[in-house]
Formats: structure tokens, C-alpha cells, sequence
């Protein structure tokens, strides 16, 4: 009897053992099948993020049509809101008094054009993007065989230049006056490194209204845009761009610039965006 007992509880355990093996097999399998089955899962799609990211990437195709950033900036006389330019290193970036160019940005690719300004030394307002100052030296010669001889007078020119200049104008013509001549910091082209003032060999009427009856300013009215360059505030066009006629004023647009001039419009109307 007491054998049969014996017999009895250590079959009894060898069952019980058996089952938990099997238990903790399961158990294992289970988690095993869970860890494998979440590899193998494939991760949900932001669809939102996903639109988001190629609207941006679309936007950048539109030669920086599209606001990124909305700041607000008051002055003496206008308190609306102005933008920053999205895209300040395109080719086409609009800069004018509406769009601003974040403070601290600095062109990667600036070099000296090999082509002759009115002064000797290395500074930085003769400095301009790689792709525009090849085009300005091709430019340059041209003028040259056709018997225009031209000058850089200023090229690019950093935030803290602006703020400097700007300043000057407002202490000689108040305010409201230097506008109209002199971009506030930020809303210079020359900051892009793809504008430039040019005048004549001889200097005389550099940046001056009696540019524009020069023999050197009709040619580039005639030649700057086989050369991706375009006269950025043309006359009778104050109303869009905020500036006076500036026959000096050369910008950097490249393949656009043929249908920009052509047609007697401003950057501003090409890409139907406000300049004021």
C-alpha cells in the first residue's frame, strides 16, 4: 500500500513536470512569435508629415514663391507684416520690402569676379555668388568688344553693411526719404550676393540718376539678360518694387532673366508675388 503510494505521487509529478515544460514552451514560442511579428511589422505612414514634406519640397521648385516664416516688424510709418524670404540661397530669391533675408545669413559661395571695379581693394562689396560672377565676367567682355567699358561700384553686402548705410541715409535725409533709395537691413538684394551696382570705366554718374543717360547703361538695357542679368527696378515701376529707377542696379537671375526683361516686368510680377 505504501509503495503503491510512492508509485503513485512520483507519477504524479512527472505529469505535472511534463506540463510545464510544456507551459514554458508555449510561453516562449508566443513571445517569440510576438517579437518577430512586431520586426516584421511595417510602421504606420504619417500621411500628414508626408504631404507636408513634399509641399515643402514642391515649394522650393517655385523659385521661393511661398512664405516658411512670418515675422512682425514695426517702423515710424508701417506696422504690417513683412516675411522672411524661405529660400535666401535660390537663384530667383525675392528680397525687396515685403520679403526680408534672415540676419545672419551669409552666402557659402562668394568669390571675387574677375572684372574691374573703381576701387583696388579685396573688400567685400566686390564679392559675389560663383555662378553670377562668372556670368558678370562673360558679360563684362562682351561689353568690352563692343567698345562698353563698365565698372563694379558694389556688390555684396553683409547685414551689417546695411545697417550701417542705412543709417548713414537716415541721419543725412530722414527716414521715410532714405527709404526710397536705401533697402533697411535685411531687404537688400546685395545681401544675396547676386546684385551689383556698375557704372562706367570713368566712375562718373556711379549709382546716380545720370546713369541712366549713359551710352554703358542702353547697352546693358539692351545686353544683361543674355547673361542671366536683369535691371531689377526699372523706371515706372516704383509702385511695385518700393524703389526709384536704378539703371545701375544688376541682378542675378539667371535662365529667367531673357523673360523678365523682354517682357518690361519686375521679378515680383514674374513670380505674381506683392513687393510692398
Amino acid at each position: 500500500m505504501y509503495k503503491f503510494s510512492i508509485n503513485v505521487l512520483i507519477t504524479i509529478f512527472l505529469i505535472l513536470g511534463l506540463m510545464g515544460c510544456n507551459n514554458n514552451k508555449s510561453q516562449k514560442d508566443s513571445t517569440s512569435q510576438e517579437i518577430t511579428s512586431e520586426k516584421g511589422k511595417t510602421p504606420k505612414r504619417d500621411n500628414k508629415n508626408q504631404q507636408n514634406n513634399l509641399q515643402n519640397k514642391n515649394t522650393k521648385k517655385i523659385l521661393g514663391n511661398t512664405p516658411a516664416k512670418k515675422i512682425t516688424k514695426k517702423n515710424k510709418t508701417n506696422s504690417s507684416k513683412i516675411k522672411l524670404t524661405p529660400y535666401p540661397e535660390s537663384i530667383a530669391v525675392v528680397v525687396n520690402k515685403r520679403y526680408y533675408m534672415p540676419a545672419n545669413y551669409v552666402p557659402k559661395d562668394l568669390v571675387y569676379p574677375n572684372v574691374p571695379f573703381l576701387f583696388k581693394e579685396k573688400v567685400e562689396k566686390r564679392k559675389m555668388r560663383s555662378e553670377a560672377a562668372r556670368a558678370l565676367e562673360k558679360m563684362f567682355a562682351a561689353a568690352k568688344k563692343d567698345g562698353i567699358y563698365l565698372k563694379g561700384v558694389s556688390a555684396y553686402r553683409s547685414y551689417k553693411t546695411q545697417q550701417a548705410l542705412f543709417n548713414r541715409y537716415v541721419k543725412r535725409d530722414g527716414y521715410e526719404k532714405a527709404r526710397t533709395y536705401s533697402a533697411v537691413p535685411g531687404s537688400s538684394e546685395h545681401q544675396t550676393g547676386l546684385a551689383i551696382d556698375v557704372s562706367g570705366s570713368s566712375g562718373k554718374c556711379a549709382a546716380a540718376s545720370c546713369f541712366a543717360n549713359t551710352k554703358e547703361a542702353a547697352w546693358l538695357k539692351k545686353n544683361s539678360q543674355k547673361y542671366g542679368f536683369i535691371i531689377r527696378y526699372p523706371k515706372g515701376k516704383e509702385s511695385i518694387t518700393g524703389y526709384k529707377y536704378e539703371p545701375w542696379h544688376l541682378r542675378y537671375v539667371g535662365n529667367i532673366s531673357s523673360n523678365i526683361q523682354n517682357r518690361g516686368i519686375t521679378l515680383e510680377e514674374y513670380l505674381r508675388i506683392s513687393g510692398l
